[in-house]
């Protein structure tokens, strides 16, 4: 009996070693083989793991049809369906790279961006503050990226052989109307915002997505901070001025209050000035800010500031020879601005953003009261939706209400010009990814205004193509409209949009803390307004006749591995522009565009000295500028624009920052051109001044304390 269940059993382990199938094969993807993927039949015990060839073989006993996977990991799973009817299974097996957004292509044609860890860091906050000859300032800094170009007489951004008026400046996504602060003509100005408020930053040179619009040239686009760490006050001396600001946080939210108060007396005193200045510039602003979370991933966020500024300075009456008039100017401003954002299910989201800004400028000079109005609201509401992974589509609507008004007050009668601007646009955009390789973003953008009663209808379209791990290539190309600049509306409503098309290619490599970037680009400005007579007053006189074109090439490298402790960033750019536009009698290169622009950053930090010092080179070409005793058009040149500029932050102790400055070291004489008079004199000459800066340096030393509950805070946003 024994041996009879013996040989039962005997017989049915020969049986199933019979049965057996032996399943075989090789793991590999684009790349090469697969080490130690996962393959296994579902549902089973039965596996293995690829050996370092990405060979693998195993036996099951299981008959019939199942289904062979293979899984490893940053990889798509591979699912078959084998039949094992005893004979060998040998198989060769691809797995394609699963997709991941975050290590996804992203598209940077035109862009640099601060804040975004999917996007290689060009500029943080702490860069702006901390570049030498920034001043604290965010336009500052951002003159030392490629594609800008300096205007020392201005202090505003001029982009990629665009104007001023080209550029727009966006915060948590609503239109800031008033970004820098008011000066008298040829007398440069500042933006009026902390860099240290915002959390990310993102500076489109062009190209740029159907979201926005209203803006030939360029995009900022700020967003706020969120929570703050813990309830501190911080306490600014400064040698222009002093401040104070207190931050208290609950469970939910945080409330931040500001107040400072900047007079130059005493420093212009000291440091000898190129105006002759008969009220030194003084300065009262305060701000208000409110954080409070309205659920998990929701936040609500206001933003509340007021400013005032004033000064008087004495200039040459260049139509009256030996004589001078004092030019005096009050501005006052006010801006609010709100946003929240919130979920609305698994894949829908909303945001919605609205500001309001109120800007005033009193004006008085020679026998002249002049005063200006600017009044602008805007609204926004954003919608998302997640279809999958790879596929998104962004849609929104919006209002711009804008107000202008110009007042004159002469010995004879106050004359007064006005109007008002309501613009409805909306837009849709869908983002796709082919892969984690290549992504394009399609888009489109409607606007309408009942002022000009025009609308129009864009195309955005923009692509990138991860070359490998490292690089990729973007390209970008639209349609953009602005409305013509406030001087021209406020005397006809009888223009068109004026218009540009973007192209753009760019190429990125960014490894081990270094990222170089080259761009080439292409702008075809067409219906640019133009001031066809000298009668400004009359509607007629205004056309869409102008056009122009701007192309150039921007380069950028930044390393922060090299040098231990060391940053460095390098910036050219040349630019090759004309256009007819304004009072221009023919197409000419603009007085405000530079041929060569280049930059060199440096800053470091000396842990035994507790110190953190920046320093700079910054260049640009001499620029055309008209001499109307001149028979060429915009036929003069202005000098070279040079600076090497350094500042020195002392951390005495940890929440006590002792900071020093200087502008312009070696003394570089700034030439911007010349002022003319607006008739001859009795010899047919027409009289001219230099356009200087106000001084030939600038000097800054200042302590800044924090107290806060451990001590630890401090105020490095403040250090320029």
């Amino acid at each position: 009996m024994k041996k009879f269940i013996f040989i039962i059993l005997m017989g049915l382990i020969s049986l199933a070693a019979f049965s057996q199938v032996t399943i075989s094969g090789k793991v590999s993807s684009k790349e090469g083989t697969l080490p130690g993927a996962n393959v296994y039949l579902e549902g089973t015990y039965d596996g293995t793991s690829t050996n370092l060839n990405g060979e693998f073989s195993f036996k099951t006993s299981k008959i019939g049809l199942a289904n062979l996977k293979v899984e490893f990991m940053g990889f798509e799973p591979f699912v078959k369906e084998i039949e094992l009817n005893g004979k060998p299974i040998n198989l060769e097996i691809k797995l394609n790279e699963a997709f991941n957004k975050l290590e996804a292509v992203t598209i940077t044609a035109g862009s640099f961006e601060a804040g975004d860890k999917k996007q290689a860091n060009i500029l943080t906050p702490l860069d702006m503050v901390t570049t030498a000859g920034a001043v604290g300032d965010v336009y500052g800094a951002l003159q030392t990226l490629p594609g800008t170009t300096i205007n020392g007489e201005s202090g505003k951004l001029f982009v990629k052989g665009g104007d001023s008026e080209e550029s727009q400046t966006f915060i948590d996504g609503s239109l800031v109307y008033s970004p820098y602060s008011s000066a008298a003509p040829n007398m440069s100005v500042r933006g009026r915002f902390n860099p240290f408020m915002f959390k990310g930053t993102i500076f489109s040179t062009g190209g740029y997505s159907a979201e926005y619009g209203q803006a030939l040239s360029s995009v900022l686009l700020l967003n706020t901070n969120d929570m703050p760490a813990e309830n501190q006050l911080d306490i600014s001396i400064m040698s222009v001025g002093v401040g104070v600001a207190g931050t208290k946080l609950w469970k939910t939210g945080a409330v931040t209050a500001s107040l400072s108060y900047n007079d130059l007396s005493p420093y212009m005193w000291v440091v000898p000035q190129n105006y002759k200045w008969v009220r030194y510039p003084s300065s009262t602003e305060g701000a208000f800010s409110l954080r409070q979370k309205t659920g998990k991933t929701e936040m609500f966020k206001l933003y509340s500031s007021y400013g005032n500024s004033r000064y008087t300075i004495s200039q040459e009456d260049l139509n009256n020879e030996g004589q001078f008039y004092d030019y005096a100017l009050s501005n006052d401003n006010y801006f609010v601005n709100a946003s929240w954002k919130s979920n609305l299910g698994l894949k829908w989201t909303v945001a919605t953003a609205a500001s309001f800004t109120n800007n005033t400028d009193d004006v008085a000079y020679d026998t002249v009261a002049f005063n200006k109005l600017l009044r602008g609201v805007h609204v926004k509401n954003v919608f998302a939706h997640q279809f999958s992974e790879k596929v998104s589509l962004r849609f929104g609507a919006e209002l711009f209400s804008k107000t202008c008004s110009q007042k004159y007050v002469t010995s004879l009668n106050p004359i007064q010009y006005n109007y008002t601007n309501n613009t409805i646009s909306a837009f849709a955009e869908a983002e796709i990814y082919a892969s984690s390789k290549l992504v394009a973003r399609l888009g489109a953008r409607f606007e309408y205004s009942d002022y000009l009663q025009r609308a129009n209808l864009v195309p955005r379209i923009s692509a990138a193509y991860k070359v490998s791990k490292l690089s990729q290539f973007s390209i970008a190309y639209g349609w953009f409209y602005q409305d013509p600049t406030d001087d021209y509306l406020l005397y006809t409503n009888e223009l068109d949009y004026e218009r540009a098309d973007h192209y753009t290619l760019s190429y990125q490599v960014a490894q081990n803390d270094r990222t170089l970037r080259a761009e080439i680009y292409y702008k075809d400005y067409k219906g640019l307004a133009k001031l066809n007579n000298e009668a400004f007053y009359l509607p007629s006189s205004y056309s869409n006749s102008g056009d122009g074109y701007a192309k150039g090439l921007d380069i950028f490298y930044r390393d922060k591995k090299t040098i231990k402790n060391g940053d460095y960033w390098i910036s050219y750019s040349y630019l090759d522009t004309k256009r007819d536009y304004r009072n221009y009698p023919e197409k000419a290169i603009p007085g405000f565009a530079s041929t060569h622009n280049f930059a060199m950053v440096y800053k470091h930090w000396f842990g035994g000295l507790r110190s953190y010092v920046s320093a700079n080179f910054k260049y640009s070409s001499p620029r055309v500028y008209n001499n109307p005793n001149s028979s060429e058009f915009n036929g003069e040149l202005t000098k070279p624009y040079r600076s090497v500029d350094a500042s020195w932050s002392f951390l005495f102790r940890q929440n006590v920052i002792v900071y020093a400055a200087v502008t312009n070291i070696f003394g570089f004489k700034q030439g911007y051109g010349y002022s003319y008079s607006a008739r001859p004199d009795s010899e047919g000459v027409y009289r001219s001044a230099p356009i200087v800066p106000g001084a030939d340096r600038f000097f800054l030393v200042a302590c800044f304390i924090t107290l806060s509950r451990r001590g630890e805070a401090n105020q490095i946003d403040k250090i320029e």
